[in-house]
């Protein structure tokens, strides 16, 4: 019986597009389609990120359009292969993973140059059983051919109904300024700006500085040659939802408690990685609040009014409220919601022995 309800649920995720024909596959009506850009291989949040939007996708409750990796290099682009290989259309109990080379991955070529690296898991692809056999199967054979970042957003873009897309950013700004820069091609004739405009309903950024916070955030910082053009292009008629720092400070998922939530595998990426690397390093959950927003939505959180926002030269955020404004941020919330939180983040790590 337990077989039947694993094989029931899988099925059931392949008809809502865990594993869909391509990018014009049908869709559930209500349900969020995503690209995800992130800068995978230096902070662990990333990776929960990730877990949570296929937690989500398996649920049926979001359909995950293709992944943008941020961070230049080949290996980090390999890492976001691995997770996308390991935990999309996978069998729970334990048979060979399908391929999850549906998802396609952007490939940051132009961007910002040696980044700071918390957390160096980038090796995580090359990782080995005791047998000396690799760990996790990939399902891209030349990263080299992998398509430029800005290239993947306006294929995927194009092929989407008209303000259907939430984007969720939880790393550098350069693909997303880089696609706001182009111009019409053989994939849309629309340049980048007026095909964000067509095409995305929200953005949902794991970044600004708002509230009592005064340093400059980080992200927008790293990339401050992007940043501006990101800012000055992005259509106003298209929301934006920041969720700076001090949002996620106060949900600490401990390393001890991410290797016993799967405790029922070591042959699991995001496990190997704190099994692997030093990640005791005062690693909290930004990430996540961005996804779990894009997917559950407004009463997930509390809000600012609505405003606009400006860019200072060092990378801080400033915010202007008024009613017609596009942006919104954020805000801190009691140690009750930063511990329900954390539970959803925990139950995405666990579901995939379990659920």
């Amino acid at each position: 019986m337990k077989h039947t309800v694993r094989f029931l649920a899988l099925a059931a995720a392949v008809l809502l597009g865990a594993c869909g024909k391509g990018e014009g596959a049908r869709q559930q009506a209500d349900v969020p389609l995503i690209i995800l850009d992130t800068d995978i291989g230096s902070s662990t949040d990333d990776l929960f990120a990730m877990e949570m939007l296929y937690h989500y996708e398996r649920e049926g409750r979001c359909r995950l359009l293709g992944v943008v990796v941020d961070r230049m290099g080949e290996d980090c682009a390999a890492c976001a292969d691995v997770m996308n290989t390991f935990f999309r259309c996978r069998d729970r109990m334990g048979a060979t993973p399908e391929k999850g080379g549906d998802l396609p991955i952007g490939l940051e070529r132009g961007g910002i140059a040696n980044p700071p690296v918390w957390i160096d898991y980038k090796a995580l692809p090359t990782y080995t059983t005791s047998e000396g056999q690799l760990m996790f199967e990939r399902s891209v054979s030349d990263y080299s051919a992998l398509p430029d970042g800005w290239r993947l957003y306006r294929r995927l873009l194009a092929a989407q109904p008209d303000h259907s897309v939430s984007i969720v950013s939880t790393g550098f700004v350069t693909a997303l300024a880089q696609l706001l820069q182009s111009e019409g091609d053989e994939l849309s004739p629309l340049d980048g700006a007026e095909l964000v405009r067509r095409k995305v309903k929200c953005i949902y950024l794991m970044g600004g500085v708002f509230g009592t916070s005064v340093e400059p955030d980080f992200n927008f910082a790293q990339g401050i040659s992007f940043a501006p053009d990101f800012f000055d292009l992005w259509p106003p008629e298209v929301d934006m939802v920041f969720s700076p720092m001090e949002v996620g400070q106060e949900i600490e998922y401990e390393p001890d408690s991410v290797i016993a939530d799967v405790a029922w595998t070591d042959i699991h990426p995001v496990k190997q990685v704190y099994l692997t690397c030093n990640c005791n390093t005062g690693q909290m959950m930004w990430d996540p609040m961005v996804v779990i927003h894009a997917v559950e939505g407004d009463t997930a959180f509390t809000l600012s009014e609505r405003g606009t926002v400006t860019l200072t030269p060092q990378g801080g955020t400033l915010f202007t409220p008024t009613p017609a404004g596009h942006c919104r941020y954020q805000k801190p919330g009691p140690a009750a919601w930063n511990a329900r939180m954390l539970q959803k983040i925990r139950a995405a790590n666990r579901q995939h022995g379990n659920g």
